[in-house]
C-alpha cells in the first residue's frame, strides 16, 4: 500500500512541475505577467473540475451507443466506439469548451503562445484529476506511465497551438484540424489499451508503447515551443485588441 501511494505521488510530479514552469513563463512581465499567472491558475482549476461534465456526457453517449445494439454484434467495433466517443471525444469536447469559456471570461489580451499554454494547462488539470481516479484499482506501472507521459498536456498543446494559428491566420480549419488530431491520438491510445484490441495480436502492444512515446514527444515539443515562442513577436502579439 505504501509503495502504491508513493507511486501515485510520484506520478503527480510531472504534471505539477510542467504547470509551474508554464505559469512562470511571464513572471517578469509586471502586471501583465500577474494577469497571465491568474489565468493559468483558473485554467488549471477548470481542468480539475472537467471530469464532472465529462461523466455526464460520457454517460449519455454510452447509453446512445448501447441502444444501437452494436455491442451484441461486434465487440471490437463496440470497443472502438466506446473509447473514441464515450471516452476520448467527450473529454476533448469538455476541455475545449472550458478553454474557450476561460478566454471569453477574461480581459487579458492573450497571444498565440498564451492560448497554447492555457489549453495545455486545462489538460494538465484534467490529467491530475484523472490520475487520482485511475489510481483506484490501477497497477503501479500504469500509474507511473500515466504520470511520466502527461498525455492530456500533449493533447492540449495540439488543440491550443492550432487554435492560436487559426485566430492568427483567420482560417477556422486550423481549429478543426487541431481538435480532430488531438481526438484521434487520444482515442487511438485508449483503444490500443483495450482488452479487445490487445487480443488481436501480441505485437499490437507496440502501438500503445509508440503512442506513449508520442505523448512524451508532444510535451517536449510544448516546452520547446514555449521557450522559443516567448522570444518571437509573432507568437506574443495579442490575438485581439
Amino acid at each position: 500500500m505504501i509503495v502504491f501511494i508513493l507511486a501515485c505521488l510520484i506520478s503527480f510530479i510531472p504534471y505539477i512541475l510542467l504547470f509551474l514552469w508554464l505559469r512562470n513563463l511571464r513572471k517578469d512581465a509586471g502586471e501583465e505577467g500577474t494577469a497571465y499567472q491568474k489565468l493559468c491558475g483558473k485554467s488549471l482549476l477548470r481542468g480539475i473540475l472537467a471530469p464532472l461534465p465529462v461523466i455526464l456526457l460520457s454517460a449519455i453517449s454510452y447509453i446512445v451507443i448501447r441502444l444501437t445494439g452494436v455491442h451484441l454484434s461486434h465487440p471490437l467495433l463496440y470497443e472502438a466506439l466506446y473509447t473514441f466517443i464515450v471516452l476520448a471525444l467527450m473529454e476533448e469536447i469538455v476541455k475545449y469548451l472550458l478553454f474557450r469559456r476561460a478566454l471569453k471570461k477574461t480581459d487579458y489580451s492573450y497571444s498565440w503562445l498564451d492560448v497554447t499554454v492555457l489549453m495545455s494547462i486545462v489538460g494538465i488539470g484534467f490529467g491530475l484529476c484523472e490520475a487520482v481516479i485511475y489510481a483506484i484499482g490501477a497497477s503501479i506501472p500504469v500509474v507511473l506511465i500515466r504520470g511520466i507521459t502527461v498525455p492530456h498536456a500533449g493533447y492540449g498543446f495540439i488543440v491550443g497551438y492550432f487554435y492560436g494559428k487559426s485566430v492568427k491566420t483567420g482560417r477556422a480549419s486550423y481549429k478543426w484540424a487541431g481538435f480532430l488530431l488531438a481526438w484521434f491520438l487520444h482515442g487511438l491510445y485508449d483503444f490500443s489499451l483495450s482488452s479487445e484490441f490487445v487480443a488481436l495480436n501480441e505485437f499490437v502492444m507496440l502501438i500503445s508503447l509508440l503512442l506513449a512515446v508520442l505523448d512524451i514527444v508532444l510535451v517536449i515539443l510544448l516546452i520547446v515551443f514555449a521557450r522559443k515562442a516567448r522570444k518571437q513577436e509573432k507568437y506574443t502579439q495579442p490575438l485581439r485588441d
